[in-house]
C-alpha cells in the first residue's frame, strides 16, 4: 500500500472516532439538560407555600410587631414620667409576657410549616422516583401551597366508557396506594372530573353521577387492593364544573376528564397551635 493511501485510511479512521465522541458527548450533554429540568422542577416545587400557614405565620408577626410598638410606647411615657406606679410595672411585666408568647407561637408555626413541606416534597420525590417513564407522561404529581396533587388522565384509568379501573391503572394505584400508606398523617381526597360532554346511559344520569363512581372505584381499589384505611379516605364528584382547559377543543376536554388524589396534612397538630396562640385581648 502506498503512503498516499496510508495516510488517508488514517485520516478515515481518525474522522470515524471523532464523530462517535461527538454523538457520545452530546447524548450526554442531553442528558444533563434533562436532569438539569427535572432539578428546577423539584427546586419550584419545594418552594410551594401553604398559604393558610403562612397567614396565621403573618398575623403573629403583625401581632408581634404591635405588641412591640405597645412596649417601646409604654417605656416612652414611663421615662417622661416623675413617678413610677405599680399599675404601670404590672402592664409592662404583662406586655414581656405577652411578646414572649408571641414569638413562641411563631417559632412553634414556623417548625410545623417547615416539617410539612419537608414531608410533602419528600413524599412526592418518593412517588415521582416510583413511577415508570411511561407512567410519568400521564401521572402529574405537583404540590401548591402544602397540598400534593396526583392528577390521573382517565383513559389510562378507567375502560373506555366506563368507571371500572384497567389492569394498567391498578398497578399505578399500586405505587400511589404504598406512599399513602407510608405517610399515615396525611388525609386523601379522591375527586372526579370530567368535561361538558352530557352522559347518555342507563344507569348513569350524569357528568355528576360518572365522576363521582369513577372517584369510589379508584377509593375502593386503594382499599381492597391495597389496603389503605379507608378512614383516611374521601369521596368527592365535581362533574363538569371544575375545568383545567376549554371544552371548546378535543384536547381540552381531554384534559378535564381526569381524576385526581389530593393528600392533606392533617391539620389536628396546627389546629392545637391555634388553640395555643396567643390571647390578644389587652387588658
Amino acid at each position: 500500500m502506498s503512503t498516499m493511501a496510508i495516510a488517508i485510511v488514517c485520516v478515515l479512521l481518525s474522522s470515524c472516532g471523532s464523530k462517535k465522541q461527538l454523538l457520545a458527548l452530546t447524548e450526554a450533554n442531553n442528558q444533563l439538560k434533562t436532569e438539569n429540568n427535572d432539578l428546577k422542577m423539584q427546586l419550584t416545587e419545594s418552594k410551594s407555600k401553604a398559604k393558610s400557614l403562612e397567614d396565621m405565620l403573618a398575623d403573629a408577626k403583625e401581632r408581634n410587631a404591635e405588641l412591640k410598638e405597645q412596649y417601646a410606647s409604654l417605656q416612652r411615657s414611663l421615662e417622661k414620667s416623675i413617678q413610677q406606679n405599680s399599675e404601670g410595672n404590672v402592664n409592662i411585666s404583662k406586655l414581656v409576657d405577652e411578646i414572649n408568647a408571641s414569638n413562641k407561637f411563631i417559632k412553634e408555626l414556623v417548625e410545623a410549616k417547615s416539617k410539612s413541606d419537608s414531608l410533602n416534597m419528600l413524599l412526592t420525590n418518593n412517588l415521582t422516583r416510583s413511577l415508570s417513564g411511561s407512567e410519568k407522561d400521564e401521572v402529574d404529581v405537583k404540590v401548591l401551597k402544602g397540598v400534593v396533587y396526583i392528577s390521573l388522565a382517565d383513559n389510562m384509568l378507567y375502560k373506555s366508557g366506563s368507571y371500572e379501573i384497567n389492569e394498567r391503572a391498578s398497578q399505578t394505584l399500586g405505587k400511589i396506594a404504598k406512599i399513602i400508606i407510608d405517610y399515615k398523617d396525611y388525609d386523601v381526597l379522591i375527586e372526579g372530573n370530567t368535561d361538558n360532554v352530557p352522559i347518555s346511559r342507563t344507569n348513569i344520569r350524569n357528568n355528576w353521577d360518572l365522576s363521582a363512581l369513577r372517584a369510589s372505584s379508584v377509593v375502593q381499589c386503594l382499599q381492597n387492593d391495597y389496603g389503605v384505611d379507608p378512614k383516611r379516605l374521601t369521596v368527592g364528584g365535581r362533574g363538569e364544573y371544575n375545568p383545567i382547559a376549554s371544552n371548546d377543543s378535543s384536547v381540552g376536554r381531554q384534559r378535564n376528564r381526569r381524576t385526581q388524589i389530593i393528600i392533606t396534612p392533617k391539620l389536628d397538630q396546627f389546629m392545637d397551635l391555634i388553640d395555643q396562640a396567643p390571647d390578644d385581648d389587652d387588658e
